[in-house]
C-alpha cells in the first residue's frame, strides 16, 4: 500500500469512528455528557473538544503553510483552535455538525498526501511558542494518532458509563482499506 492510500485509510477510519462514537454519545444525557469523570479531560464533551482542538490546530499550521491543498479559507466556519483545553462547542448538538466538516476537510486533504507533498519539510510554532520542523509525511501521522490516543480514553469513560461503541477494528470499520 502506498502512502497516500494509508493515508486515505486513516481518514476514513476517523471520520467513521467518530460518527460512530458520536452515536452513542447521543445516548447521553447533558448531564453525563458534562459530569467530571476524573480522566485526561474532565468530560466526554471535554474529550471529544480536546479531539477538534488537535485536529484544528494541526490543520491550521498546514493550511498556514499552504500545505496538503490546504490554505486559509480550508477552515471557513470552522473555529480557531488556540489552547488545549478549548471549547469549541458546549453541546454534543452544537458539536456534531463541527466535527462532521471537519472529517470532510481531512478526508479532502489527504487526496494531497502525495510521495512529494509527505517528504517535505515544514516549519511551524507550537502551542508553547518553540518553532518546530517536520516532514508533512511524520506530522500527519501524529494527527491521526493524536485522534486514536484520545478516542481511546473516550470509549474508556463511554465503558464506564455502561455504553457499548462496538468494534473499533481498522479492518473492520474500512473494509476497502485506502483504495480510490
Amino acid at each position: 500500500m502506498d502512502l497516500q492510500s494509508n493515508f486515505r485509510m486513516m481518514a476514513r477510519y476517523n471520520q467513521r469512528i467518530n460518527a460512530n462514537l458520536l452515536r452513542v454519545c447521543r445516548q447521553l444525557s447533558d448531564e453525563q455528557l458534562n459530569q467530571d469523570a476524573h480522566a485526561f479531560f474532565p468530560s466526554v464533551l471535554d474529550h471529544w473538544n480536546h479531539i477538534m482542538f488537535g485536529d484544528l490546530i494541526m490543520l491550521q499550521r498546514l493550511a498556514a503553510n499552504h500545505v496538503a491543498g490546504l490554505d486559509e479559507s480550508s477552515l471557513d466556519g470552522m473555529p480557531i483552535s488556540r489552547a488545549i483545553n478549548d471549547t469549541f462547542a458546549p453541546s454534543l448538538d452544537e458539536f456534531m455538525p463541527l466535527r462532521v466538516k471537519l472529517d470532510v476537510i481531512i478526508l479532502s486533504m489527504v487526496e494531497h498526501l502525495t510521495e512529494d507533498v509527505t517528504s517535505k519539510p515544514f516549519t511551524y510554532t507550537n502551542t508553547e511558542g518553540k518553532s518546530l520542523t517536520k516532514f508533512v509525511g511524520e506530522y500527519c501521522q501524529h494527527l491521526f494518532n493524536h485522534q486514536t490516543h484520545h478516542r481511546g480514553q473516550l470509549t474508556c469513560l463511554l465503558s464506564q458509563l455502561g455504553l457499548d461503541y462496538g468494534c473499533m477494528d481498522l479492518p473492520i470499520v474500512v473494509p476497502e482499506g485506502g483504495a480510490v
